[in-house]
């Protein structure tokens, strides 16, 4: 399977941040594994309807990052030596944050609402850390 960009115009995130954060969810979920090759940077522009800059933006920040390599002519690669835990390792712990989710859902929270949850939770976490 080969992995595919999804883009949401009605996000107050840039579509390049979009794209960066992805192909970092997906390294650290397995979904990329190392040596895992990108879309082009063409394919991504007519599956996306955005701008060449955007994914190359996009690329440029991997690269920096230390995530992926450009190699000329032939793509963008995920690194062999960007570590990856995969989803499988995490089995139980997936199963219950699906369970959570279809909690939240059914007590009316969309989808807007269970990220403002997940990401004041995030941050409580990081101050009570900081403590």
């Amino acid at each position: 399977m080969r992995f595919t960009f999804r883009s949401d115009s009605r996000s107050a995130v840039p579509a390049y941040l979009q794209l960066v954060h992805q192909v970092k969810e997906a390294i650290a979920v397995g979904t990329l594994a190392p040596g895992d090759q990108l879309p082009t940077v063409q394919e991504a522009v007519t599956q996306l309807l955005v701008s060449p800059n955007t994914v190359l933006k996009a690329y440029r920040d991997l690269d920096r990052a230390g995530l992926t390599i450009g190699r000329p002519g032939a793509g963008t690669f995920v690194r062999e030596s960007v570590p990856h835990s995969g989803i499988a390792s995490h089995a139980a712990l997936h199963e219950r944050l699906r369970s959570w989710l279809r909690a939240a859902r059914a007590e009316g929270l969309d989808e807007d609402a269970i990220d403002a949850l997940i990401a004041v939770t995030r941050r409580e976490r990081t101050i009570e850390g900081a403590a």
